[in-house]
């Protein structure tokens, strides 16, 4: 696994909120939204406007399923979530522990998580910014 944490383009990680990559509409209401937690990250769709299902990975299977998202890890590598990338490019996200736990994103929702990936804007805030 590899880690995005050395790029110089990252910018500073929301901790105690919800938040989406910088590469989602602005404007609209529908992306992967993640919140950072002392010990698990928490991921929903704001489609769902808060009252939709959560899938929680604990923070140290996070870099896991990022690798996974960004194709640096084979599909299927992470314990985790099962991530399953439709023919056109929508995904959807189910919890491996509650299969009942599943997460539809459009192609557009998802290109601009795996770009915000890909530009590190998920990595895992270091453990003081966490306690903090």
């Amino acid at each position: 696994m590899t880690s995005n944490s050395a790029s110089t383009t990252r910018r500073s990680t929301p901790v105690g909120m919800w938040f989406k990559s910088t590469f989602s509409n602005p404007d609209g209401n529908q992306c992967v939204e993640v919140f950072f937690d002392t010990d698990l990250v928490h991921i929903r769709d704001t489609k769902n406007r808060g009252s939709g299902p959560v899938i929680s990975v604990p923070c140290s299977q996070w870099e896991g399923f990022l690798d996974e998202v960004a194709g640096r890890a084979p599909a299927g590598s992470n314990g985790t979530v099962q991530i399953m990338v439709d023919a056109d490019g929508g995904a959807s996200l189910h919890a491996r522990r509650t299969p009942d736990k599943v997460l539809l994103y459009t192609p557009e929702e998802w290109a601009a998580f795996v770009a915000g990936v890909s530009s590190a804007e998920f990595d895992l805030p270091s453990v003081a910014e966490l306690a903090a």
